[in-house]
């Protein structure tokens, strides 16, 4: 499943213009505070109306401006799970990931929740089903927001700091569990994150952005042996003393 976008947004101080691709392979999605990174990510969702371009998934259009084309976000198939996992805290952890079958109006209650301890199950978190979010470590509610986004068999997948919230220990097998994940399902995906372990651990292309404009991209090797600015060179550790902007012609 392959996906493309285009698109030019003018939000508050934010012009965002940005052109990219991907397909089964994760994209890492990296750049100062600022930068454009979660604005990008909501406007895929359909949060967002881009004043111009495209966004296309698996050939179908989501957005098209020439076209009049602008799906809501209930009609994209795309998983979004933001920073904080948004989970619902009245509701218990089955009927969290059961939420996300609300667009599937023809399945009975029964059936919402079968689906829901499947997916949970898929994750090694059938465990959790009957508790309440107030009670569960952060890389167990990673885990029950990524449920709730799967149920919905997403063409696209939207992580924004999937791990930030984690301890050190659980970073590290949220990561790896992550990473499995991704490769299994071959889900397209793009993941925000402020840490290059993440970017290695996913096997990740990278795209850096910075200003509402993306301004290298390549492998985690590439931007490392040659970092396009200093926040590239900071990020994946190249000695900042060594950095010397290339040139372009």
């Amino acid at each position: 499943m392959s996906w493309q976008l285009s698109i030019r947004l003018r939000l508050g101080d934010l012009d965002l213009d940005v052109e990219m691709e991907g397909a089964s392979t994760p994209v890492a999605l990296v750049g100062p505070n600022g930068s454009g990174k979660t604005t990008l990510l909501r406007t895929i969702a359909g949060a967002h109306h881009p004043d111009s371009g495209r966004i296309v998934v698996g050939g179908r259009a989501l957005f098209d401006s020439e076209k009049g084309i602008h799906l809501a976000p209930n009609e994209r198939r795309v998983g979004y799970v933001p920073q904080g996992y948004g989970l619902f805290p009245h509701l218990r952890v089955a009927d969290n990931v059961a939420f996300g079958t609300r667009t599937q109006p023809q399945l009975s209650r029964q059936d919402r929740r079968t689906i829901a301890l499947e997916t949970l199950e898929q994750l090694g978190a059938v465990r959790l089903a009957d508790r309440w979010p107030s009670t569960l470590s952060g890389g167990e509610q990673q885990t029950v927001a990524l449920a709730r986004t799967l149920v919905i068999d997403p063409q696209l997948l939207l992580l924004d700091e999937p791990l930030a919230a984690l301890d050190a220990s659980a970073r590290r097998a949220l990561r790896a569990h992550l990473a499995q994940h991704l490769a299994e399902r071959s889900i397209p995906s793009i993941v925000i994150t402020h840490d290059v372990r993440d970017v290695r651990a996913l096997g990740a292309t990278v795209n850096v952005i910075e200003k509402g404009k993306i301004i290298q991209r390549g492998s985690a090797h590439e931007l490392t042996e040659q970092p396009a600015t200093e926040f590239v060179a900071e990020f994946f550790d190249t000695e900042v003393s060594d950095f010397t902007p290339p040139k372009f012609h």
